[in-house]
């Protein structure tokens, strides 16, 4: 074995491990399907890194990503491109191959199961070929090429499961799960580093030319929450500029561990409600993901800064609950039949999660 690569592997792992927490089996996909050359279908709930994961890896390897969301209307030229007429002088043109998203060293087809079946099948072509043939001319795919397909497993309305003739073109399927207790909190802490960093090139690099910010020179570190403008440079005095003031101060809001574990704790409550009640388990079938905790937190920091406060209290914390929560519950089969409303699950999770 060649020490170099080796090495070389082991500082790419430690880069994943800094961007993806929680999520060691995800990372080692990844890596497999990297060194065997083939291609990754997870499997798993929205908010778990997914996307963030080949993000990661592109940056780390300098690497282009090209994210596809797949969707009912898409069409396979969409995907691998089209011939299209290109006008030279009056009268005269020719056509001209526009290569599609597929063309990318490292392909994100997200909800690959919303698409038809032709278009499915058109990026398993390009996935086993490595290459796509658009009248008549054949157009080889980048090296490397790797496809990193995500399906929601509990959502089928408007899907098109993949058969199984397809599915066996990838090499490994992996499920990704909640991360745990610990890992959740490291979330929070990496999120709000984040942030500061953001508010930070926010505050020091403004874009005089667009009127805006840079963006980050680098990707945030959690897949989890990305705003797409941190905030806009104007003049001193106005609203804009007070509100770029204000998330800073909002960053600087104190969060104590106790805060830091009951917000986890009433996250974690909602994917494994049986602790709790029975009766709640009975309501719930899928619970919040990370971003439910980001969001929680964020909300309840900016709800005390409201208030004059520079610390989150429980109450903060209560306060945004149920906004925060209420969509991201997936309530079960029971429930519905029932009419139980999210509103009320929360309710019975704030009531039965000790507050510190």
């Amino acid at each position: 074995m060649s020490e170099t690569a080796h090495a070389a592997f082991a500082r790419l792992r430690g880069q994943l491990d800094q961007a993806i927490v929680g999520q060691p089996a995800l990372i080692d996909a990844l890596l497999i399907a990297l060194l065997a050359d083939g291609h990754l279908l997870l499997e798993g709930l929205p908010g778990l890194a997914k996307t963030r994961a080949i993000k990661a890896l592109g940056q780390a390897l300098s690497l282009r990503l090209s994210r596809i969301q797949f969707t009912p209307d898409l069409l396979p030229s969409d995907l691998i491109g089209a011939e299209v007429y290109h006008q030279t002088e009056p009268g005269q043109g020719r056509f001209v191959f526009e290569a599609g998203p597929v063309f990318a060293p490292l392909v994100l087809a997200d909800e690959i199961n919303r698409a038809p079946a032709k278009v499915q099948s058109a990026l398993l072509e390009a996935m086993e070929e490595r290459q796509v043939t658009v009248a008549g001319k054949t157009h080889p795919l980048p090296w490397p090429f790797l496809v990193m397909a995500t399906q929601n497993p509990i959502e089928h309305e408007g899907t098109y499961p993949l058969p199984e003739a397809q599915t066996d073109r990838f090499l490994m399927k992996t499920r990704v799960g909640y991360p745990d207790f610990d890992a959740e909190r490291d979330i929070l802490h990496l999120v709000r580093e984040e942030e500061g960093r953001r508010l930070a090139v926010a505050q020091s690099h403004p874009d005089t030319a667009s009127g805006g910010l840079a963006e980050p020179p680098a990707e945030p570190i959690t897949a989890f929450l990305r705003e797409p403008d941190a905030a806009r440079t104007q003049p001193e005095h106005t609203p804009v500029a007070w509100l770029a003031d204000a998330r800073r101060a909002v960053h600087a809001v104190h969060v104590s561990t106790a805060i830091d574990t009951y917000l986890v704790d009433l996250i974690q409550a909602t994917r494994t409600p049986e602790r709790l009640s029975p009766e709640v388990a009975r309501w719930i079938e899928a619970g919040a993901s990370p971003r439910g905790t980001i969001a929680l937190d964020r909300c309840a920091r900016a709800h005390a800064w409201l208030r004059g406060r520079d610390f989150v209290g429980p109450d903060d914390v209560l306060a945004v609950l149920h906004p925060c929560l209420r969509h991201r519950l997936v309530l079960s089969h029971e429930a519905l039949a029932a009419g139980v409303e999210a509103d009320a699950i929360i309710d019975r999770i704030a009531a039965l999660v000790a507050a510190p």
